[in-house]
């Protein structure tokens, strides 16, 4: 399986977020993640579209854009036009998550949807083979540095079993608490995706570090 790691700008410098997003650029990340949150579907708010477009300026890399906001349809369209490569919406904050799918899809960009930790894999799996990637918070979504949830690697291989049983090709990725010591764990469930924040901005050498959390 591929391993892909998306550090999380929200545990960037945003004083020096250009020379933090040129280091990304310069690493052997391949994704970027951003999150977006309202203040309403999550206890925080972090940042929207104005700093989309530096941010798709500065970096050839992907950028994984996860919106932790209350009706998403609302402004699928704007984050798409802004730089986004995937954007990502939970199944919680939507009324009609097919129709969330369909619009992201239309825009060109590729569709993903998160679950929070209390929802179940079985909520999700309708959804499968429509999408392109499944988000699983190994913690409650809003706030970076939290520790990682007992139980999510075993979500995780849960949501493996269901997507290799109906044919899906989305991809598995983790947000939430992931660290050097269970990275490893993490991509043997069947991740291939590790959003990473505190763990690469907190290290003294985040490029190092990324290195590590793929080679783990």
């Amino acid at each position: 399986m591929k391993r892909i790691i998306s550090p999380s700008v929200l545990s960037a410098d945003f004083g020096h977020l250009a020379d933090d997003i040129a280091m990304l650029d310069r690493s052997e990340a391949e994704w970027i993640h951003i999150d977006v949150m309202d203040g309403v579907f999550v206890p925080n708010i972090s940042f929207g579209f104005p700093l989309m477009p530096p941010m798709r300026k500065g970096t050839r890399k992907v950028l994984d854009t996860h919106l932790m906001i209350i009706n998403p349809e609302r402004y699928v369209e704007r984050f798409a036009k802004a730089g986004a490569d995937i954007i990502t919406v939970h199944l919680e904050a939507t009324e009609d998550p097919r129709a969330v799918i369909e619009q992201i899809k239309k825009t060109g960009v590729k569709a993903g949807m998160s679950i929070k930790p209390k929802t179940p894999v079985s909520a999700i799996v309708p959804y499968l083979n429509d999408l392109d990637l499944v988000l699983i918070m190994s913690v409650e979504p809003g706030f970076g540095g939290q520790s990682f949830i007992e139980g999510s690697i075993e979500k995780v291989a849960e949501l493996k079993r269901e997507i290799d049983r109906c044919g899906s090709q989305a991809v598995i990725e983790i947000d939430g608490g992931i660290t050097l010591d269970n990275a490893a764990e993490v991509y043997a469930a069947g991740c291939e995706v590790l959003v990473a924040g505190s763990t690469v901005f907190a290290s003294p050498d985040p490029e190092a570090t990324i290195h590590k959390l793929l080679n783990v």
